[in-house]
């Protein structure tokens, strides 16, 4: 059972992705083709036009997949990228543990559903559908939690830098926590083997996201993309050495957000350095003083001459942020497509006079398909008080208002007795400027005295009324309280496991089948009703 809600009627999504959706001409030329009719043969052909490093990409792909256990729709993927007909559809995500948020799940079924759809459409080109991994994100305090049962579970560990590079150690006892609340469930033994052997049995969190995510969605022919590597980081090196040396990207970057900001909160300031030094336990920025390069809160500096010489040992040594980090996905990707949540949007909707700078094809930026999953008992709930799913975006005392006021056989709204006041202090005002002109103000301080009055009057029947709704009003906030965890939208709050746990692999065959890749709706998704 699917319902529709658009993305700007929810509450939940800022101005900026509501213009992006409906292709608002302030935000349009920040973007190169259409969010909800892109001409992907165009995307293709302007990819077409650019030198991916096909053999370079296999090859390192081929490398990272030589320890996990072999998927066939995978390699036929990974080997498919050689040829020039291949093309690849991306979504990013930091390797939050234990995937961290149900849109985790949501984005990489998202791209998979879109290149089933464009081989359907192009059938002459083949399309891959790839997670990249931001696992060299060092916010570990984003990326070591879970929301799990209505509570928060913290990984506890001291270790510093990229979070894809931090050994897993003490990940056991979540683990243990996760088996309290799902062992029972009918498929809990089997994500717990998952849990133990992805994060117990690999050496970091990214060789253990990696497993997971291939173990989840490998049947799909999902290739998951390591950024974290020599010989990828070595095909950006013109661009990472004009960044340390001109820095280009800071004065193009800065121009797009002047424009940009004159409508919009803008999501990521480009430094003057837009890469960072990267080593086992710190990623610290790179500035340039003078005619020196320092590494910040480290004793590392370097000459111009000792500087390029690292970065040629040492690509994987330098890590861009958030401003060159889209370039490198699309310069070592055959991509058309990238699917990313509103955050993500926002700094792409910067990077597109960069992307023309070094000649880099700017992909379709697609926005991230949103659900709620909503439970049978929850509905039957809804369907017994007469309401409909996509009432429950708005806040939860507007709602019970509402409903109180509709099934109420007292008038609650005291609208006659307003406009009684209303006219009574006119003709009252009227008498006082007759009387002494001096007299009107007090008179309209009166009035407002009186209407506030009745508005406590009308805030108190109605208060007084709820109490005989208890019981549908209770209803309401409970089903609320559980779609919304924590007044949050359920994909921003919750994680995978619990359904997995119920539905085993066929919870994301269930969630593929209901989502539409290109759209400006958000989805509602609801078991069957009997």
């Amino acid at each position: 059972m699917l319902e529709y809600i658009p993305y700007g009627k929810t509450g939940y999504f800022n101005q900026l992705v509501t213009d992006f959706l409906a292709e608002h001409s302030q935000i349009r030329p920040f973007y190169t083709y259409s969010p909800v009719h892109p001409d992907f043969g165009a995307a293709i052909q302007a990819r077409q036009g650019f030198n991916t490093p096909r053999a370079e990409l296999v090859k390192a792909l081929e490398q990272q997949y030589a320890s996990l256990e072999p998927v066939k729709a995978v390699q036929d993927n990974i080997t498919a990228l050689l040829q020039p007909t291949t093309f690849t559809v991306c979504t990013a995500h930091q390797p939050n543990i234990f995937t961290g948020y149900l849109y985790f799940a949501y984005k990489i079924l998202q791209t998979i559903k879109l290149c089933q759809e464009l081989k359907q459409q192009y059938p002459q080109h083949h399309f891959v559908p790839v997670y990249y991994m931001g696992s060299e994100d060092a916010d570990l305090e984003e990326l070591g939690s879970i929301y799990l049962d209505g509570k928060t579970l913290t990984w506890n560990t001291s270790q510093q830098g990229a979070v894809g590079r931090m050994h897993p150690d003490g990940l056991e006892v979540l683990i243990a926590e996760v088996r309290k609340s799902l062992g029972y469930a009918p498929h809990g033994a089997e994500l717990l083997e998952l849990l133990q052997k992805a994060y117990l049995e690999h050496r970091n969190i990214q060789d253990a996201t990696l497993y997971l995510v291939h173990a989840l969605f490998g049947r799909f022919g999902l290739v998951v993309l390591v950024p974290d590597n020599p010989a990828l980081k070595r095909l950006y090196i013109p661009v990472m050495k004009d960044e340390l040396f001109h820095q280009a990207s800071h004065a193009i970057v800065n121009d797009t957000m002047e424009k940009l900001s004159a409508h919009y909160k803008v999501q990521a300031n480009p430094r003057e350095i837009n890469l960072f030094y990267l080593q086992d336990g710190s990623r610290e920025r790179i500035v340039q003083e003078g005619g020196e390069w320092k590494v910040l809160h480290t004793s590392l500096t370097f000459t111009a001459s000792t500087l390029e010489a690292e970065l040629e040992a040492h690509p994987e040594k330098f890590s861009p942020n958030v401003i060159l980090r889209g370039m490198f996905q699309e310069t070592i990707l055959p991509n058309i497509a990238f699917i990313g949540g509103g955050g993500e949007i926002a700094y792409w909707l910067e990077l597109k006079q960069l992307f023309a700078h070094y000649g880099v094809p700017y992909p379709v930026l697609l926005l991230r398909n949103s659900l709620l999953l909503t439970d049978l008992p929850s509905m039957q709930r809804m369907l017994k008080l007469g309401l409909n799913a996509t009432l429950l975006f708005r806040p939860t005392e507007d709602i019970v208002n509402d409903y109180v006021k509709q099934h109420t056989n007292t008038s609650l709204v005291l609208k006659e007795e307003y406009t009684a006041v209303e006219h009574l202090f006119d003709a009252l005002e009227a008498k006082a400027r007759n009387i002494d002109v001096t007299l009107v103000a007090t008179t309209a301080t009166e009035r407002k005295r009186a209407l506030k009055a009745i508005g406590k009057l009308e805030h108190k029947f109605l208060r007084a009324e709820k109490k005989k709704f208890a019981w549908q009003t209770d209803q309401i906030r409970g089903v609320k309280n559980r779609w919304f965890p924590a007044g949050s939208l359920q994909e921003r709050k919750e994680n995978f496991m619990p359904w997995f746990a119920q539905e085993g692999p066929a919870f994301f065959d269930r969630i593929l089948a209901a989502l539409t890749p290109v759209t400006d709706q958000f989805m509602i998704l609801g078991e069957e009703l009997s």
